[in-house]
Parts: structure tokens; C-alpha cells; sequence
């Protein structure tokens, strides 16, 4: 039963977290779009920080835990599928990182990256949750 309470809580917390990673570079599009020195550059700011706070920083941190309690309970550590799930979830945890190195940024006024840019950044999220389901359903070595 614990198999199923573990599995169950680390779905829940993956879709919160891979809500947030699609939604926070969409708001710094928009945050970019606006004036830096208006108050809607400060409700970007504002709404990117809680977002970070309450949903990607927590889920993030609960994904790991559960993710590596499933994994230790099923002892998929000596499966190769789960050694590339591994590195595609440390590469989404890189991005989720570096999404939050690039919120400070805004926060400080400095707008490295094109609309464009972050539009195609966006994908990233997607792309390595769709090869994660794949491993993990299909096993495929």
C-alpha cells in the first residue's frame, strides 16, 4: 500500500510542478513585454516570486523526496531506464533553476532574453516530461 501512497503523491506533485515550469517563463514574457519602470513590472515581479514560493520551490522539493522514496522502494537504481529518467529529471531541475536565476534577473531590471527566446525556452518543460513518461511507462532498457 505504501507503493501506491508514494506513486500517487509523486504524480500529484509533478503536475503542480510542471504546471508552474510552463507557467513561469510565459510570465516573464509578459513581464518583459511591459515598461521597466511601471507598476506592472512590479506585479511581475510579485507573481513570479510567489509563484516560485508556494508552488515550484515545494514541489520541486517533494517531487525529489517521494521520486527517490519510489525508486529506493521499486530498486530501480540498477535499471537503465531509470538512469535516464535520472538525468532528465536533473536537466528539468537544472532549468527549474536557472528559471529562477532568470526571475532575479528581471527582478533586478535585466532582460537578457528575446519574447522569442523565452517562447522557445517554454518547450523544454514539455519535451523532457514526455521522454520521463516514456521511460517510465515503456521501460524500453
Amino acid at each position: 500500500m505504501t507503493y501506491f501512497w508514494l506513486k500517487a503523491g509523486h504524480i500529484i506533485f509533478v503536475i503542480f510542478w510542471m504546471a508552474g515550469l510552463f507557467m513561469l517563463p510565459r510570465y516573464f514574457v509578459y513581464h518583459q513585454e511591459c515598461a521597466p519602470d511601471s507598476p506592472e513590472n512590479a506585479q511581475w515581479i510579485e507573481r513570479e516570486r510567489k509563484l516560485l514560493k508556494i508552488i515550484l520551490w515545494p514541489s520541486l522539493i517533494v517531487v525529489w523526496i517521494l521520486g527517490l522514496a519510489l525508486a529506493i522502494h521499486l530498486g530501480a537504481f540498477s535499471q537503465g531506464w531509470f538512469h535516464a529518467k535520472l538525468a532528465l529529471v536533473l536537466i528539468l531541475s537544472a532549468y527549474h533553476l536557472w528559471l529562477a536565476g532568470y526571475g532575479a534577473a528581471l527582478a533586478r531590471g535585466e532582460r537578457k532574453l528575446s519574447g522569442r527566446r523565452l517562447r522557445m525556452l517554454n518547450e523544454v518543460p514539455g519535451i523532457l516530461a514526455a521522454l520521463i513518461v516514456v521511460l517510465v511507462v515503456v521501460k524500453p532498457f
